[in-house]
């Protein structure tokens, strides 16, 4: 493996493959980088364990306008491949349609909630432990050379964790790092125009159950089970978050599952990945942020006159007259 370059397209190239004496240059070649974050949680006996990384992986590639979790190129084992230095490789690149990113490694493990920390195959870390992890990845692949870094999240506990370890990072590094939610990206609007009036979102729903039936239809059991109807939300239009500790009903998931199919799981994967390439395109073409400062802001005082010229105590202090 002697160079490295994108798909014509642009996209994405693995992290993990690219040769240690050749990070620089890719580094410097590439727009963003991207960090897939999900969980390891029960979502019911119709889902997989591993649902949040399979849309974190899923919509982290679609982000660089790919197939899968890394572009294959003439079927090679992946688009790290060629001939000649890395530099060269990348300047053969440059014509690329769409932006060039580079894909890390997903984070599996998170903060799940009390909700289904008892259900079976849950593997959850504090809260306090997920922040300083998620802190050290960052900031790792920042320091690698990529100011600018996407965080595609699939799990909603990690919006929390996730934010503060980026506004931690932020403070001590150059840094522009987006994160996306993959469930936000579909409206509640659009999915009650493609489910129906009855309740599709939630943990384990028909929404979520669709997004893995568009990515990996052969992990998903949809006749596992029957109906169960979520706990409705509370009769009011304004913004909330509700943390209880069981809703009921409640099995560790909740919905109505046989709203669920492939097609829609398809059309909720092409809205998303659209939104999403939107969104990161806007993004690579913004200004990038000043450094960040450990100064602290300046002081009105500092720029005032401490005497003037009618106060000799004032002058005869300023100068150590009083010795």
């Amino acid at each position: 493996m002697d160079g490295v370059t994108w798909p014509a397209g642009g996209g994405l190239l693995p992290a993990t493959r690219i040769p240690g004496g050749e990070l620089a240059a890719v580094a410097a070649a590439a727009d963003y980088a991207v960090l897939p974050v999900g969980a390891v949680e029960w979502h019911g006996p119709h889902l997989p364990l591993g649902t949040d990384l399979i849309l974190a992986e899923g919509f982290a590639a679609e982000a660089g306008g790919i197939a899968g979790p890394v572009a294959e190129a003439d079927g090679a084992a992946g688009p790290v491949a060629g001939a000649g230095g890395a530099s060269d490789r990348v300047a053969g690149a440059g014509g690329a349609a769409g932006p060039r990113g580079v894909l890390f490694p997903a984070v599996p493990y998170a903060a799940c909630p009390g909700q289904t920390r008892p259900w079976p195959g849950t593997v959850s870390i504090r809260p306090e432990i997920a922040v300083g992890y998620l802190a050290d990845v960052i900031e790792g692949i920042v320091a690698a050379g990529f100011p600018r870094l996407l965080i595609v999240n699939g799990h909603d506990a990690n919006m929390s964790t996730v934010r503060a370890a980026m506004e931690w990072v932020s403070g001590r590094r150059t840094a522009s790092l987006l994160l996306v939610n993959w469930f936000q990206l579909v409206t509640p609007a659009e999915t009650t125009e493609l489910y129906g009036p009855l309740t599709a979102r939630g943990h384990g729903g028909a929404y979520e159950t669709s997004g893995v039936l568009g990515f990996d239809p052969g992990a998903v059991r949809l006749d596992a089970v029957t109906d169960l109807p979520p706990k409705p939300k509370l009769p009011v239009g304004h913004p909330y978050v509700l943390v209880e500790s069981r809703p009921d009903p409640w099995q560790g998931w909740s919905g109505h599952i046989s709203l669920a199919s492939e097609a829609a799981g398809r059309q909720v994967r092409a809205t998303a990945g659209a939104r999403l390439r939107e969104i990161v395109a806007a993004w690579v073409a913004a200004p990038p942020p000043a450094p960040p400062t450990a100064d602290p802001l300046p002081d009105p005082a500092a720029d005032s006159p401490t005497t003037t010229a009618g106060d000799p105590t004032a002058a005869a202090g300023a100068t150590g007259g009083d010795r």
